[in-house]
């Protein structure tokens, strides 16, 4: 199917115009909606995004095999074997016990293939965190390839110690009114926040997804309870809009019971 969109002889114009770069944004939006299925909880849509993320990487490889690059034989291959590789508890003679002695052993795997692709030489240990990535992501991911040798807080006393203190230095950064180096200082918050999460083994990135969403969710509540009024939001006053906040939190902690 996806030659036939390529083929310069009746395929699709809008797929011909198309390569690596401009599929892209496609790539990542994808992934993006599988989680968003995911958190909805929604098994039919998940079934429809995951073949919708499918077809990236089809589409890819592709263009790949079109110049003569690799096709998608090859990225299947490729896994596959990796996958094998780091699972010698699986396909091999190592044992692991937990969670704890897989991510070892992955990681060992991982370094020695990178030697032997003579990827180990002048590189630094923080190499290999995409820029792609969104931001807490990758600050939890620089973080913790630090953190693997020995670059850590001793307890989470300093991390709270140092989020004050990051925090005074944004609100002097207010005072000066600067406004890139109030961005910098904001960003040191985020960062020290990031680790603070890291450190408590929380996923920053799906937390912050998780309170958006439920932020979303009480909004639009409080716009329906305002409705039922026959108000306007724009017409509510900040006591009344916090009051029905409120009221949404109830009725959230009420349903959990």
């Amino acid at each position: 199917m996806m030659a036939a969109l390529r083929n310069r002889n009746g395929g699709c114009p809008w797929d011909l115009e198309q390569d690596f770069k401009s599929i892209a944004p496609y790539t990542i939006e994808e992934a993006y909606e599988v989680v968003d299925a995911i958190d909805r909880g929604n098994m039919a849509d998940l079934r429809e995004e995951l073949g919708d993320l499918l077809l990236q990487p089809v589409y890819h490889a592709q263009m790949a095999s079109e110049d003569g690059l690799f096709d998608l034989h090859d990225v299947i291959h490729d896994i596959t074997a990796k996958m094998i590789a780091r699972h010698p508890h699986v396909f091999g003679d190592t044992d692991a016990a937990d969670a704890e002695a897989v991510n070892k052993i992955w990681d060992e795997r991982k370094a020695a293939e990178n030697k032997d692709k003579g990827d180990g030489q002048n590189k630094s240990k923080l190499d290999g965190v995409t820029l792609g990535l969104p931001a807490l992501l990758r600050a939890q991911k620089l973080q913790k390839k630090a953190a693997k040798v020995g670059f850590e807080w001793r307890s989470l006393n300093d991390v709270y110690v140092k989020i004050d203190e990051e925090l005074a230095e944004f609100k002097e950064a207010l005072e000066g009114g600067k406004q890139d180096e109030i961005s910098d200082e904001l960003g040191d918050i985020l960062l020290n926040i990031v680790n603070l999460a890291r450190m408590n083994g929380v996923n920053a990135e799906e937390a912050l997804r998780n309170a958006s969403n439920k932020f979303e969710r009480r909004f639009k509540g409080i716009e329906n309870d305002l409705k039922k009024e026959n108000q306007r939001i724009e017409d509510a006053s900040l006591d009344t809009m916090m009051h029905l906040w409120r009221m949404q939190k109830a009725k959230e902690r009420k349903s959990a019971t």
